[in-house]
């Protein structure tokens, strides 16, 4: 079926914070901060209104100086925010351990049908450990994590990267956006193949970066896959924008988030 990735969702002036929807994003763990404040402040710069970060408090504690903008909660005070989300992002930089298989179970437990967004340490625990999603949910991996969701060669995610991000899909019955040259989008029925990136993105962080882009998205009320399918034609298009500037060698992950509104200003000047 022909998909075409929808315009950019609208902004009444008439608004305040709430209108642009509440994410909760658990992430970040005592090595990986940056992944919380990369899948944080990413989904702040492609317009969410307010975004939460639940972590470990040394992962706060980091947080708090480099960005403001996002609002800090302990983890003992979860079950309260995601009952106020109106969507939940996991698993960038969470880390494996076993606190995080129980949180992980706990949060998708009680997500309550809220829109969910996968990525990361989040997938490997899915991998691993039988946990029921919601069909709201968006599932990130790139083609090693693909492997792990299906339980197979990385070899055959590769030979037909199409085929796995269907399979993984059905599977989970979930939107799937598997992350390779031409990123794949799909429902398990609906296909989208994005065309933007370059090497430029090929480097660590750059996946924290698209799932907030995804969540901020989400959280503007596109459904799932719309928000897949833009986040990942936003998140290419500013790769591309910054290799112009910085050269696909130089850029870095925290390079991106700031070519996040110039490539929403390159897209709104070719929709509007």
């Amino acid at each position: 079926m022909e998909y075409s990735i929808p315009q950019m969702p609208i902004r009444p002036n008439n608004s305040n914070k709430g209108t642009f929807g509440k994410i909760l994003n658990i992430a970040g763990s005592k090595y990986m901060p940056g992944a919380a404040y990369l899948s944080s402040i990413s989904a702040l710069k492609v317009g969410a209104g307010y975004v939460e970060l639940a972590s470990n408090e040394g992962t706060l504690q980091t947080i708090a100086k480099l960005a403001p903008e996002i609002v800090l909660i302990p983890i003992s005070d979860i079950k309260k925010q995601i009952d106020y989300a109106d969507v939940i992002s996991i698993g960038c930089g969470l880390s494996t351990s076993n606190d995080a298989l129980e949180m992980f179970k706990f949060v998708i437990k009680n997500s309550n049908n809220k829109p969910l967004i996968i990525d990361a340490d989040g997938l490997n625990i899915l991998s691993n450990n039988y946990v029921k999603i919601n069909k709201k949910t968006v599932l990130t991996p790139h083609p090693k994590e693909a492997s792990r969701l299906l339980n197979c060669d990385i070899k055959e995610i590769l030979t037909d990267a199409k085929k796995a991000a269907v399979e993984i899909s059905n599977k989970y019955n979930c939107v799937t956006v598997l992350k390779t040259h031409n990123t794949i989008v799909t429902d398990g029925n609906i296909c989208y193949i994005n065309k933007t990136g370059c090497s430029a993105l090929s480097k660590a962080g750059t996946g924290d970066v698209l799932c907030g882009i995804i969540s901020g998205l989400t959280a503007q009320k596109l459904n799932i896959f719309d928000s897949a399918a833009l986040g990942v034609y936003l998140h290419g298009l500013a790769g591309n924008i910054a290799a112009k500037d910085l050269t696909e060698y130089g850029v870095l992950a925290s390079d991106l988030v700031r070519y996040i509104p110039i490539a929403i200003k390159s897209y709104l000047g070719n929709t509007i």
